[in-house]
């Protein structure tokens, strides 16, 4: 697309130096090309086949509205008019397809839209399409899904991350002005580290879930990847707020700042903790580990405080979080048995070996790893006893976060122990693609609100060779809008951080 943020794009359709129209097609475009590509980026399952008529629709509107004088009340009632957005597939989108990246849902779609989308529709942004993922949103280089991985834009040598890589992908290669994913883990953070691009992941309920497919319901949010915090704020502007259909979901304080995000201004009195155990972290790579460190320089000459602080509880983040994700993961996709929902494979044997057939074949490897850990977590030898330890812990990260907070005002540490890794290089090591989530998992134990920021590239030896690393900024619950405003004083000092690196068509 010819314009890299919301705003950019919002006075060119006022102005008549664009039409949605012109952008959808742009998109649509680029998405045939990339097909064609000896290396497709693979970010886009599909673009939607209604996504032309929505953009006519919306420059009808606007040409309706500039003759009758009405044009600022029209985009003040419909911020988001005619821009098109990405949408991971696994948030529903009424009368498209929805397959969470997994062979079980192949042709399955959607009978309702997901109140994220029904409200990003009423501001009147056009869903483009559904986004790659990694199967059921379980992975962290969206090499786990049935429908192929998905490109880093940067360099199409390596993964985009997981598990909204589609949708962090197609922001980064500028496919669309921004995406929606989700995370249990990190798996909006760490797309976007890898990516160059900024990623929002909200306090727990402040996004709807209703019509996203659960993986690890006390631990799932929406988030929103973009090219800037502006470009995440005017979204979630729309987005935030108490919904019917979730009982979890709650108001954003402070909401009202998000139209107009302004950078933040008072770092002499910001307090800024650093657990000394991402600090000390094994397994960090140096040039993270400089990024970092040009990151709290950076902070420092703003007048902030740093301090290393001693949570010793962090060290069992990993372990509580897949003790409880996985566990949750078992029971939600119980109901994907070819009887209640998912593509079944009927043999005509009786109904166990229906649904042993119609899981063996429908799920991948990933997936059932995680149900056979997940149900061994659940089963009668550990009597639930296990998952009831991972969410004692959990109690416990909760509480030291929050008493942390009585004193900091934000934890930084990088969102990842190492950049984008090449495709194939961790996908049969389990256990290293687990430890991507080292610095992420806490926030959602704690589900306080953190956004990733593009703090810098690692040393390669040319330009294809260097990778982008994120920095992220989390705030204790509720201070959602806090984050977004260092973000933005971010990249007002950093501003070539976030622009995307286009990759080939």
């Amino acid at each position: 697309m010819r314009f890299y943020t919301i705003q950019e794009t919002v006075n060119a359709l006022k102005n008549g130096d664009t039409t949605s129209v012109a952008l959808v097609k742009e998109a649509v475009d680029t998405f045939e090309a990339d097909k064609k590509s000896s290396t497709p980026l693979n970010a886009f399952l599909e673009i939607y086949d209604d996504v032309i008529s929505l953009a006519e629709e919306a420059d009808k509107k606007i040409v309706a509205a500039k003759s009758q004088g009405t044009l600022e009340k029209l985009f003040k009632e419909q911020p988001l008019l005619g821009v098109p957005f990405a949408n991971k597939d696994n948030i529903s989108v009424r009368g498209k397809k929805l397959t969470c990246g997994s062979k079980i849902l192949n042709g399955y779609v959607a009978a309702y839209d997901a109140t994220v989308i029904g409200r990003l529709k009423r501001a009147g942004a056009i869903p483009l399409g559904r986004c790659n993922q990694d199967e059921f949103a379980m992975g962290s280089s969206t090499e786990y899904s049935s429908y192929g991985a998905t490109r880093n834009p940067i360099n199409r040598e390596y993964v985009s991350g997981g598990s909204s890589g589609g949708s962090a992908a197609a922001v980064s290669a500028n496919q669309a002005l921004f995406g929606l994913g989700t995370e249990t883990g990190g798996s909006v953070r760490l797309p976007a580290s890898y990516c160059g691009i900024y990623g929002y992941k909200p306090t727990y309920g402040v996004l709807s879930r209703w019509g996203v497919v659960a993986y690890g319901s006390s631990l799932d949010q929406v988030g929103i990847l973009a090219h800037s915090p502006k470009d995440i704020a005017t979204p979630l502007s729309v987005l935030a707020g108490e919904d019917f259909y979730d009982d979890t979901s709650c108001d954003l304080p402070q909401s009202s700042k998000l139209a107009s995000l302004e950078s933040y201004k008072d770092f002499s009195s910001l307090n800024i903790a650093i657990p000394k155990q991402f600090q000390e972290a094994k397994g960090m790579d140096a040039d993270v580990a400089a990024v970092f460190e040009e990151t709290k320089k950076w902070f420092t000459s703003k007048g902030a405080k740093i301090h290393i602080v001693d949570l010793p509880i962090l060290e069992a983040s990993i372990a509580s979080y897949y003790v409880i994700a996985l566990s949750e993961a078992a029971s939600n996709l119980s109901r994907f048995d070819g009887i209640r929902y998912g593509n079944r494979v009927d043999n005509s044997k009786g109904y166990d070996q229906l649904y042993v057939d119609t899981r063996s074949n429908g799920f991948g490897p990933e997936v059932k790893r995680r149900i056979i850990i997940g149900n061994y977590v659940l089963s009668e030898q550990f009597s639930g006893d296990c998952y009831k330890k991972g969410m004692t812990v959990r109690a416990k990260i909760q509480s030291e976060i929050a008493k942390l907070y009585e004193t900091y005002d934000v934890v930084i540490c990088p969102v990842c122990p190492t950049p984008a890794f090449k495709l194939g290089q961790k996908v049969d090591d389990p256990l290293a693609m687990y430890l991507s989530d080292l610095f992420t998992t806490f926030v959602n134990l704690a589900r306080i609100p953190s956004v990733s920021v593009p703090a810098g590239y690692t040393k390669g030896s040319d330009s294809e060779s260097k990778m982008p690393v994120g920095i992220q900024f989390a705030g204790k619950m509720f201070d959602d809008v806090r984050m977004l405003e260092l973000a933005q004083a971010w990249e007002e000092d950093h501003p070539m951080c976030g622009i995307p690196v286009k990759g080939e068509n």
